[in-house]
């Protein structure tokens, strides 16, 4: 295939994707019935409870599975000398450039001219550093109010938080501090849907070790990043590790991979594992004192960073699917049962026979959302079409109560991959779903 086909067929993928994220309730612009705001974004029903899914995914694992981890969720305003400290006043920037003609902004790193401007060929003025942190005023009086900040990211919220966890519960090392929260940058250049927002949600993971030992630490985090992202259903064929150079890496880093991944728009960066030294630490005057080693030491770091919503958007391309029967064309997402917005939707065959309704409602619907909580009710059109709209939303198994149930009390249960149908006694179908969810 020619290459312009191919950006031609992966910039049709996105598009697909942008347009069921929100036909389906996922994803919507951010203030767009007053014509948006760049690089914002709303979720919709289905969309939180896939962020919760993956959000209790990571903490099951990382925080909930662990005996060494310890969750934090440290406020978003600090103290303005905490940014002051860990370098972001100073250097958290990006290249800035402005076209001289039509006034847009770009960043410099990413234009391959900078001196013409890829919108109208205008020429591109002088560069400048931009520091992405939104800039607020705290105080009742605008003349006298400090300022301070929208975090840029979670870690400092955990850094300021080390004494403390450590005067609360004595860990030994090595330990670490988890947190997941919103983090806000004023990007230049919002861009690629969820990809690149001025607000987003971080997983974060401050891990605490001996300085002689953040090798090994560093390739087992690495390791258990890998095998997270597989839990969760990401294609880790599109995942490639890129080691990045120095020039690149951010001031507190001494060495950084970034896990990228294949989107339609091509290889980015979807997570970043970093080892931090004992920068933070140091530059908030924070120690340890190590009963085994019996001295006083600051711990160096190893930070595994996971982006919520890249992870949605990484795992949404993993799962999309087509397929073709008689001349239609079926679109789905293939989410494991575990990790679904919907485990399984109840309709009745007809919902204009009560006795259809009632039977699904209260012997099917009710003692499955009890159970497992991530069940719909689905009776709107007609059954072809509800498997449609569930297909699209993820939904593995849909469960149709028809006539036959009234009599034998088994419905049709419906796999949403392979389209098979089979008959369930709905004394079984707990034992059915959980089995599938374990898989």
């Amino acid at each position: 295939m020619k290459k312009e086909n191919i950006k031609e067929t992966q910039n049709d993928l996105m598009e697909k994707i942008v347009s069921l994220c929100k036909r389906r309730g996922f994803v919507f612009q951010g203030s767009e019935i007053y014509g948006g705001l760049g690089g914002t974004f709303d979720w919709g029903h289905f969309g939180v409870a896939l962020k919760n899914n993956i959000k209790q995914a990571w903490w099951k694992k990382f925080v909930d599975g662990r005996r060494d981890m310890y969750g934090v969720d440290a406020a978003i305003l600090m103290n303005s000398k905490v940014w002051e400290a860990s370098g972001h006043v100073a250097g958290f920037s990006d290249p800035l450039i402005e076209c001289e003609k039509c006034k847009k902004r770009f960043r410099a790193d990413q234009l391959s001219d900078i001196k013409k401007c890829p919108e109208c060929e205008g020429k591109l003025g002088s560069m400048r550093q931009f520091n992405m942190m939104f800039a607020t005023k705290i105080g009742a009086m605008e003349d006298s109010a400090a300022t301070v900040y929208l975090r840029p990211e979670t870690a400092q919220g955990m850094f300021v938080n080390f004494k403390n966890t450590v005067d609360a519960f004595h860990p030994r090392l090595p330990f670490g501090m988890a947190q997941i929260g919103k983090a806000f940058r004023n990007e230049i250049t919002p861009r690629d849907f969820l990809f690149r927002q001025r607000e987003f949600e971080q997983m974060e993971i401050e891990y605490f070790v001996r300085q002689g030992t953040w090798e090994k630490y560093f390739e087992y985090w690495k390791d258990e990043m890998t095998e997270w992202m597989q839990e969760i259903g990401i294609d880790i064929k599109r995942v490639h590790e890129l080691e990045v150079p120095a020039e690149d890496r951010a001031h507190y880093s001494s060495r950084t991979i970034d896990f990228e991944f294949d989107y339609p728009f091509g290889k980015k960066e979807l997570f970043g594992l970093a080892y931090r030294t004992d920068f933070d630490l140091k530059n908030h005057k924070l120690d340890y004192i190590d009963e085994e080693m019996g001295e006083k030491i600051v711990p160096h770091v190893i930070e595994p960073t996971f982006g919520v919503d890249r992870a949605v958007l990484a795992l949404i391309v993993s799962v999309y699917a087509e397929d073709q029967k008689d001349g239609e064309v079926r679109s789905y997402l293939k989410f494991k049962p575990s990790i679904a917005p919907v485990i399984c939707a109840v309709s009745p065959l007809l919902k204009n026979k009560p006795e259809l309704v009632e039977y699904a409602n209260t012997k099917v619907f009710a003692p499955l959302k009890a159970e497992f909580g991530r069940v719909a009710w689905d009776d709107n059109g007609n059954i072809g079409k509800r498997y449609r709209r569930q297909d699209e939303i993820g939904t593995p198994f849909c469960i149709v109560v028809d006539f036959d149930t009234l009599t034998d009390n088994t419905v049709t249960v419906r796999d949403r991959d392979t389209g098979e149908q089979e008959r369930i006694p709905v004394a079984e179908l707990k034992n059915y779903i959980n089995s599938k969810i374990s898989i």
